[in-house]
């Protein structure tokens, strides 16, 4: 028998990726209420952007747009939609993309830590799936992994996304890179 496990490079992180997909809009509901409320930007500020990633991924290690260029950032950007908290302060993030025709890629979804486990889940799901299924929308795309908060994945599959494959990542580690603070995400020691 072979060892099922598989080495990660030193310096480096490995997560499981699920890959999910909705066929079909979920039954109409109404948005629940929520004192949170979203701002559509008309453009994509790289910087503004980052900093938005930062606060609302870094604890989960998100990275792939901090290492990208303000062209790149640019190029693959889709639509986003900052969630701002009462006092107008970020709060959190939806990004879709809908350049394949028939296909929303929920690309980023999430709110700062702060905001995790609040009741603030549901509203976000609904203003997300509101957006996603726009006219012409045959399908809604996404993928997270095992590195993302907990919840994550059971709040996809509750919301009506079904698992279709699984792949393994691994990545240098963000906080040894520099693109993110060597404290963020305590709940995953780092291994120089």
């Amino acid at each position: 028998m072979t060892d099922p496990l598989t080495p990660i490079p030193q310096g480096h992180v490995g997560a499981v990726v699920t890959f999910l997909e909705m066929e079909a809009p979920p039954p109409p509901a109404p948005i629940p209420a929520s004192p949170l409320r979203i701002h559509s930007w008309e453009t994509v500020d790289p910087d503004r952007y980052r900093d938005l990633f930062r606060k609302v991924g870094g604890r989960w290690l998100w990275f792939s747009r901090l290492a990208m260029s303000d062209r790149e950032l640019l190029d693959r950007a889709g639509q986003v939609h900052e969630v701002l908290d009462q006092a107008g302060r970020s709060a959190g993030l939806i990004e879709l993309d809908f350049r394949t025709p028939g296909v929303c890629k929920l690309l980023f979804l999430g709110l700062v830590p702060e905001l995790a486990g609040r009741g603030h889940g549901p509203w976000l799901f609904a203003e997300t799936l509101a957006r996603a299924w726009a006219p012409g929308v045959e399908r809604v795309a996404v993928h997270t992994c095992s590195l993302d908060h907990p919840a994550a994945l059971p709040a996809y599959l509750r919301a009506g996304f079904v698992a279709r494959s699984r792949a393994f990542e691994s990545f240098p580690d963000p906080r040894l890179t520099g693109l993110l603070p060597r404290d963020v995400a305590p709940q995953l020691p780092l291994v120089d």
